[in-house]
């Protein structure tokens, strides 16, 4: 008797635990978004810390107007879509040329990160590190400019390979 009772205590608590996930899966699935997303909405943090440093010392390299060093945490080619709208697209030694000369404009460049995520997008197995930081420029004419930034740093086989930038001006 004993047995019978526990066997359908245990198929009843299986039967619930079914029934419970189909719903949440129903429920869950019922919502009605009011925009499709264009590009992929299947992302992953399975993002590699060697890639979390490499994007991180390219803000410390524009920084401390490491140049050389910034250049080597890109791929031959990158696409860029600067905050000011700027854009670039075209072999990163290009890129260099024209950043080198808007980081001599600068006496100092100060950096404040603030957060960072690590993003895998599933659809095309690129890597992002998406970044939140305050930037204190101070132009050698003695202007100081002072923003709030997003950027989006897509990389690929350990280098970056697109830039997107978004700031929000302090004053």
């Amino acid at each position: 008797m004993k047995k019978y009772i526990l066997s359908i205590l245990v198929l009843t608590v299986l039967i619930v635990a079914c029934n419970n996930k189909e719903e949440t899966k129903t429920t869950a699935s019922t919502i009605k978004l009011p925009y499709e997303a264009g590009y992929a909405t299947d992302f992953t943090n399975n993002v590699s810390d060697s890639d979390l440093l490499l994007t991180l010392n390219s803000y410390k390299y524009w920084e401390t107007g490491d140049l050389k060093a910034l250049r080597t945490t890109m791929g031959d080619s990158v696409s860029v879509y600067g905050a000011d709208g700027f854009k670039f697209h075209g072999l990163s030694d290009s890129l260099m040329k024209t950043w080198t000369v808007e980081r001599d404009s600068l006496s100092s460049v100060v950096i404040k990160m603030d957060v960072w995520v690590k993003n895998h997008a599933v659809k095309d197995s690129m890597d992002y590190i998406n970044v939140w930081y305050k930037e204190i420029d101070t132009y050698k004419t003695g202007k100081v400019d002072s923003a709030n930034y997003e950027d989006d740093n897509g990389l690929k086989n350990g280098k970056i390979v697109w830039f997107s930038s978004h700031k929000q001006h302090l004053k």
